[in-house]
């Protein structure tokens, strides 16, 4: 027991990345270093479990949250067409896993991040192939599962790129192989699956928190075409290229999540895998539900916490576990919106409201969430 007869707390800080700022695991260490500097704190067991949907920052959640996680090398082809130096992790042996399971993560393999800030996009030119190559390597390593996170993609070109480092083969009508990226769709005639890998015996659970299909209004071209650079006639290009695949795959191409990635989601469904929500399937890889149940407070948070953030978001899925352990749960966010809804939350901590404007909360992330985790210790 402490001096102010208060007993140690076990505390456990299950972040999502601060997109664009900070990663989930950078995130909740610094948090984590700021409640147990709080006075009263010190004695405090915290526990972090940073999360992830599948997008940036996967990797790095797996990393920190599950003990003998290897990261293993792989050199790939950027969406850019260039060399990238970049890995995916090899998490031990279970029994239900004899082999490992490999996590393999889009963003840092083919992911937009990858094309440099400000970006050079390239809405019809990027690909997948990075992505197929990591998937590859994990394949040769004899993995039992894949964990596949397909998040921050730069390209929209319906996984052909990816599936084609797997085996497939995508040909125009002259049987000549066709372009990369979303271009290439546009001239597509016929697929040969005949010489694709096979699944792992696990099989292969793909995580995304997108549920968008493959076409039409709410799929991959329009809605996620313009945050990859393209504009209005490049949209069409890629809508009917799109169609021209979906019509030759075997998958529906109105599977909730077939659009994710600028319709990876349905090259996958393709190959076999399954696609699920991706917080939960990580809350579960992490072992955070067994986690939460023996803390006394959880704290959870994203870079922005809004309206849509109870739609299938980490903090949403945080709270929910929390609620059914009873275990209380706090947030920090880069922002709360007006809209927001932090009910669920026993406290809340804004970093813009903290450091005074959202520029200073993003110009130094780990200083602020260290004073988040103060401010939160001493309620």
């Amino acid at each position: 027991m402490r001096d102010n007869g208060r007993m140690p707390r076990t505390v456990v800080v299950a972040l999502d990345s601060f997109k664009g700022t900070i990663g989930a695991a950078a995130a909740s260490e610094a948090l984590s270093a700021g409640w147990r500097g709080e006075a009263g704190a010190s004695d405090d067991v915290v526990v972090p479990r940073p999360m992830a949907d599948g997008g940036e920052g996967t990797l790095d959640a797996f990393a920190a949250a599950v003990a003998g996680a290897r990261r293993m090398p792989v050199a790939v082809t950027g969406p850019h067409g260039r060399p990238v130096d970049a890995s995916w992790l090899l998490l031990p042996p279970t029994p239900a896993d004899p082999h490992g399971i490999g996590v393999v993560e889009l963003a840092s393999t083919s992911g937009i991040e990858l094309l440099g800030s400000p970006p050079e996009l390239r809405p019809l030119d990027a690909g997948t192939r990075g992505f197929g190559q990591a998937i590859r390597a994990a394949l040769d390593r004899g993995v039992s599962r894949l964990v596949l996170g397909i998040g921050s993609s730069a390209s929209t070109d319906g996984g052909i790129g990816m599936l084609a480092e797997l085996g497939a083969r995508f040909a125009d009508a002259a049987g000549r192989p066709i372009a990369d990226g979303g271009r290439g769709l546009a001239d597509l005639a016929t697929v040969d699956l005949t010489g694709i890998r096979l699944l792992p015996a696990g099989r292969v659970i793909v995580l995304s928190d997108v549920t968008n299909p493959l076409l039409g209004d709410r799929g991959a071209a329009a809605v996620f075409g313009p945050q990859k650079g393209a504009g209005p006639d490049d949209i069409t290009v890629l809508d009917d290229g799109l169609a021209r695949l979906a019509a030759l795959l075997p998958a529906d191409p109105a599977t909730p999540g077939a659009g994710a990635a600028g319709g990876t989601g349905f090259g996958l469904l393709a190959w076999g895998a399954q696609l699920v929500p991706g917080s939960a399937a990580v809350a579960d890889l992490i072992g955070l539900d067994a986690a939460i149940a023996a803390a006394d407070v959880v704290v959870t948070g994203e870079g922005s916490y809004d309206g849509q953030s109870a739609a299938g978001k980490v903090p949403a899925h945080v709270a929910a576990v929390a609620a059914a352990s009873g275990t209380p749960a706090m947030l920090v966010a880069g922002r709360i919106a007006p809209d927001a809804d932090a009910t669920a939350f026993a406290a809340s901590v804004s970093l813009t409201e903290l450091a005074g404007s959202g520029e200073a909360a993003m110009a130094d992330p780990a200083q602020w969430l260290r004073a988040a985790g103060a401010a939160l210790a001493a309620r």
